[in-house]
C-alpha cells in the first residue's frame, strides 16, 4: 500500500473536478483505488462522484441549456439525502469529507455555468434577470466570487427587489469580506420574501452559522428562514438598520395589518409570527431613525411583548 501514491491521486483527482474534468477525475480515483481498494476517502469520493455522474447521463433528456442547466441545480437536495444515507456507514474524517465536497461543489457548478453561459454568448439573454440569477449562483459556487458579483449586481439592477438575489449578492458580499454591505443585503433579502431564499445554495460563514445557531433553537422547515431575520437581529448580526422611505413605510403598514389579521385569526401557519415580528423590527428601526416616532415604537414594542414575551426581552435588551 502506497499512501502518499493515494494521497497524490486524491488530490489529482480533487483539482480535475474542480475545473469540470470530471472523467480525469474518475480515472485517478480508480487508480487510487487500485493501490488501496479499501481506502475509506477514495471510496467515499468515488461514490459522491458517480452519484453525480449517473445524474450527468440524464442530461441528453434535455435540448435546452437552461433546462440542462436547472436540471443539474435541482439535483443538489437529492445529494443532501444521499450524503444523509451513507453517513450511517464507515466515513473518514470532517476533513477528508469537506475536501471532497468542495471539489463536488465545483464541479457541479461549473457544469452547469457552461449551460447558461451559452445563452448570453453574442450579447443574447443579457437583460433576463432570472439567468443572470444562475450565473451568478454557479459562478460563486465555481469560485469566481468577482464574477459572481457582477452578474449580480446586473441582476438587481433589473429585478429591484428580489430576495433571491438579494440573499446572493449578500452572500457574494460576505465571501469577499465586505461585511457590512452582505449584512445590508441579508436584512433585505429575509425581509422582502424569507421564502425566496435558498438557504442551501449559501456559503459564506456569516449565515451558515447563524442558520445553525437558528435551528439549534428547534426551528426547521417553512418556519426556519422567517426565524433568521429575528434572531439575526437579536444577535446583532443583521445590524445594519435604514429609515424607510414614505412609500415602504405605507407598504410595511399595510402587511401590519394583514398580518396581524391573519394571526388573530389563526388562519396562518406557524410562519405567520416570526414574520409579523420580522416587520415589527423594521417599524421599530424606522421609528429610531425619525424623532417623531416615539409613540409608535413603544407601541410596536407591546405588541412584539404581546406576541412573544421572550423575543421581547431580548431585542430590548
Amino acid at each position: 500500500m502506497n499512501e502518499k501514491g493515494v494521497e497524490e491521486l486524491l488530490h489529482k483527482a480533487y483539482e480535475a473536478l474542480k475545473i469540470g474534468e470530471s472523467e480525469t477525475a474518475e480515472a485517478f480515483l480508480r487508480s487510487a483505488l487500485e493501490r488501496d481498494f479499501e481506502h475509506p476517502v477514495v471510496l467515499y469520493a468515488l461514490k459522491c462522484l458517480n452519484w453525480w455522474l449517473e445524474r450527468v447521463k440524464r442530461l441528453d433528456e434535455f435540448h435546452d441549456p437552461y433546462e440542462r442547466g436547472l436540471f443539474i441545480l435541482s439535483q443538489w437536495k437529492g445529494y443532501y439525502g444521499f450524503l444523509d444515507r451513507i453517513s450511517d456507514t464507515s466515513l473518514p474524517g470532517k476533513e477528508a469529507c469537506d475536501s471532497c465536497q468542495y471539489a463536488i461543489r465545483r464541479f457541479v457548478f461549473t457544469l452547469a455555468l457552461e449551460y447558461f453561459l451559452v445563452l448570453i454568448r453574442d450579447g443574447v439573454n443579457v437583460h433576463d434577470p432570472d439567468l443572470l440569477l444562475q450565473i451568478g449562483r454557479c459562478c460563486k459556487g465555481a469560485g469566481d466570487w468577482e464574477g459572481s458579483l457582477r452578474y449580480l449586481e446586473q441582476a438587481s439592477r433589473i429585478r429591484r427587489e428580489d430576495s433571491a438575489i438579494f440573499s446572493e449578492l449578500a452572500d457574494v458580499k460576505a465571501l469577499l469580506g465586505e461585511d457590512r454591505a452582505a449584512k445590508a443585503f441579508f436584512r433585505e433579502a429575509f425581509f422582502l420574501d424569507p421564502q425566496g431564499i435558498d438557504l442551501q445554495s449559501l456559503e459564506s460563514e456569516m449565515i451558515l452559522q447563524l442558520l445553525e445557531r437558528v435551528k439549534n433553537l428547534g426551528f426547521s422547515g417553512v418556519e426556519l428562514a422567517e426565524w433568521i431575520p429575528i434572531w439575526g437581529c437579536i444577535w446583532g448580526i443583521f445590524s445594519i438598520k435604514r429609515e424607510l422611505k414614505p412609500v415602504e413605510l405605507s407598504r410595511l403598514k399595510q402587511s401590519i395589518l394583514s398580518l396581524e389579521n391573519e394571526y388573530r385569526s389563526n388562519r396562518g401557519g406557524p410562519e405567520i409570527k416570526p414574520r409579523l415580528l420580522n416587520r415589527y423590527f423594521w417599524l421599530v428601526d424606522h421609528c429610531e431613525h425619525n424623532r417623531d416616532g416615539t409613540g409608535l415604537m413603544d407601541e410596536t414594542f407591546l405588541k412584539i411583548k404581546f406576541i412573544d414575551p421572550v423575543v421581547h426581552e431580548h431585542y430590548r435588551t
